[in-house]
């Protein structure tokens, strides 16, 4: 069984979604909240398996709700959903540590397999989307990341992508610690981002692994 807490200040769209999620097979709706004091207040008591969390909740904006939590509770899975277009947020949130975006105006069925892929700890992306992470913003090359990494740096990536702390890369592949760190900063070079968590999410937005 999924659990799902839905995180919107519109009464209408908590009930829809969780008509949508309970109507489906292998999901429960542990809570519906309104604003951001509540959802951590919730969180505190309950931790789901999937937040389904509006951009525009009130009190704090979305992505910075989704970094709040992506601290204090790195387990959760956060979906991001919005009237706003993949244009305008999508990108931002994923790269913030959201496993997903979903638009409003998506068909129904895109809430039931994007909570379940999102909830397997995969990303949900549209295809338009990923075609978009799949190009260089700049020059719109493709970013032809994988070929540029090494076996070994694909080894580490994999196990660090895994949730595995540097003494146990360093363990696992019999290395030490401070070349486990020389690898992640070649991984965050080559990869074009500047802390782990957007350097895992962007080799899984990629599929590098």
């Amino acid at each position: 069984m999924i659990k799902v807490l839905i995180a919107d200040n519109h009464p209408i769209i908590r009930m829809g979604v969780r008509h949508v999620l309970e109507s489906a097979t292998g999901f429960e709706v542990t809570d519906a909240v309104s604003t951001t004091a509540e959802l951590f207040e919730r969180l505190g008591k309950n931790v789901p398996d999937v937040v389904m969390l509006e951009m525009d909740i009130p009190e704090i904006n979305g992505i910075a709700t989704l970094r709040k939590m992506k601290k204090e509770y790195p387990d959760v899975k956060v979906l991001m959903y919005s009237g706003q277009s993949e244009d305008v947020y999508a990108l931002s949130t994923i790269r913030a540590g959201a496993f997903g975006y979903l638009s409003k105006s998506s068909d129904i069925d895109y809430i039931i397999s994007a909570v379940k892929k999102v909830s397997e700890g995969n990303m949900f992306i549209t295809n338009e989307l990923a075609q978009r992470l799949a190009f260089d913003e700049g020059t719109q090359k493709p970013r032809r990341f994988f070929r540029k990494l090494s076996t070994r740096e694909v080894e580490v990536l994999k196990l660090l992508a895994s949730g595995k702390r540097n003494k146990d890369v360093a363990q696992g592949l019999n290395l030490n610690e401070k070349t486990v760190s020389t690898y992640k900063a070649r991984l965050m070079k080559k990869l074009n981002v500047d802390n782990m968590v957007d350097l895992l999410q962007q080799a899984k937005a990629l599929e590098l692994y």
